[in-house]
């Protein structure tokens, strides 16, 4: 067999190396049969294919790039979703009327509104939907746009107010649903197709902002009853549907509770997942297990607590994450939002968090933190359509993914959160290359399939 090159991309810490191109390996003939230190990749065994990787366009987000110049709001978009010369996003989140990444809570219709002739998104129009535009133009053909409403109006719901939980009533059910569909239409006129909705952003929490909880049986019967039928009857039922929304500690649950109901779910597409409540890796194994023809998608996940310039941590728990949920079958995933300020906002009531982009809004800088590489180890590499391969490790110290992307080249990501230097060989269709990662690194290696 041929020898093969292994390209090795590196972010470590204590170095410059921030995605950085180092010493290629050779894959040669495993004439010894080398058994230790051994990461296998097995292109034979085929698991779930990747849709994607992205991050959200918040009011936040679009507020901070228009604090800055031209040249640095535009360079935010293309370290995103430049294939060439960003990270290749193709995926993109934002919300359905305010979230507490907003200025402030608005909707699209006035109060009382129930036939919602007044629907109206001009606010959007004002600094979001061109900062989408602008990164779906950097991602090209395969942009990947989908919503989640954060709270109904404050006068459909049992509160009265948008903040602080609270449910939709009963009987502005259909109203809502038919909220959904308007927005589908609005931004498709804008330009911008809706390729996927959430039913509710966290269902299940009570947060002092923009918030509405459903139970499981609830969303269940608001989408097997409204939302599906009105998708359909607008004709827009390839708009993918996602429950749940929330973390994963409870992901098989809601899953159970949607997809066994045969009616609610022949409109729900997949189930869409945080990280805040901790790994549950293995939750995600459970659904795919039980229902291998639903998608499992990361919809958001960030850093609370503020900005936290220079953290090292912020990286390696993404990747940590990233790379779990990708080994036990999820297809998409999306960051929070993808720039925030210097305060780690705007946000209206103070749930200030971190970002792989922080911007100086006052001095017109960027601050690319450690999550932002680390991201990149993957959404650049690991391309849609790329299929998870067969992949085992010699160590818990480091923390494996392979995948074959749609031009057969093999990637495999090897992160080492370890205070030690960890040595490893690749071993593939017979052929093996010793290499080795520092510490607190991650490498993607890029090779072609024999």
């Amino acid at each position: 067999m041929n020898a093969r090159t292994i390209r090795i991309i590196q972010t470590s810490q204590g170095t410059q190396d921030r995605m950085t191109e180092t010493a290629s390996l050779e894959l040669l003939d495993d004439v010894q049969g080398i058994e230790n230190k051994i990461i296998n990749v097995y292109d034979d065994i085929e698991f779930q294919s990747i849709l994607g990787f992205g991050g959200a366009i918040t009011e936040a987000s679009a507020v901070t790039a228009s604090k800055l110049s031209d040249a640095n709001s535009t360079r935010i978009l293309s370290a995103y979703y430049d294939a060439q010369d960003g990270i290749g996003y193709t995926i993109c989140r934002s919300h359905i009327n305010s979230c507490d990444f907003a200025l402030g809570n608005y909707t699209y219709v006035q109060d009382g509104d129930e036939a919602l002739e007044t629907f109206d998104i001009s606010h959007d129009r004002e600094l979001m939907i061109p900062y989408i535009k602008q990164a779906k133009a950097f991602a090209g053909d395969g942009f990947t746009f989908y919503a989640s409403p954060w709270s109904p109006p404050a006068w459909m719901k049992t509160t009265g107010e948008m903040n602080n939980g609270g449910k939709l009533k009963p009987e502005y059910r259909s109203a809502w649903a038919r909220y959904y569909v308007k927005y589908i239409e609005a931004y498709e006129a804008e330009g911008v197709p809706v390729w996927g909705l959430t039913v509710q952003n966290e269902a299940k929490a009570v947060q002092i902002w923009d918030s509405c909880i459903y139970t499981a049986e609830e969303e269940k019967d608001f989408v097997r009853d409204y939302l599906g039928p009105e998708l359909h009857q607008a004709g827009y039922e390839d708009v993918k549907v996602m429950v749940w929304d929330h973390n994963k500690e409870r992901v098989y649950d809601r899953a159970k509770m949607a997809f066994d109901d045969a009616e609610a779910s022949k409109y729900i597409w997949g189930i869409g997942f945080h990280w805040y409540s901790g790994d549950h890796f293995e939750a995600l194994q459970a659904v795919q297990k039980r229902y291998p023809d639903k998608a499992l998608i990361f919809t958001e996940g960030c850093h609370e607590g503020g900005v936290q310039l220079g953290s090292w941590k912020s990286g390696e728990r993404y990747a940590h994450d990233i790379m779990g949920n990708l080994n036990n079958g999820m297809s998409g995933w999306t960051d929070w939002n993808i720039v925030l300020d210097e305060q780690g906002g705007p946000n209206h009531v103070g749930n200030y968090c971190d970002a792989p982009i922080i911007a100086d809004t006052k001095n017109d800088s960027l601050t690319f933190q450690s999550s932002y590489y680390y991201i990149g180890h993957f959404s650049k590499y690991i391309r849609p359509g790329a299929v998870r391969i067969g992949c085992t490790k010699y160590t818990e110290s480091l923390s494996t993914t392979a995948f074959r992307n749609p031009n057969g080249e093999i990637v495999v990501v090897v992160l080492n959160r370890t205070d030690e230097q960890h040595p490893y060989v690749v071993r593939n269709n017979e052929q093996v290359a010793e290499g080795s990662i520092p510490a607190h690194s991650i490498q993607t290696l890029l090779f072609p399939s024999a």
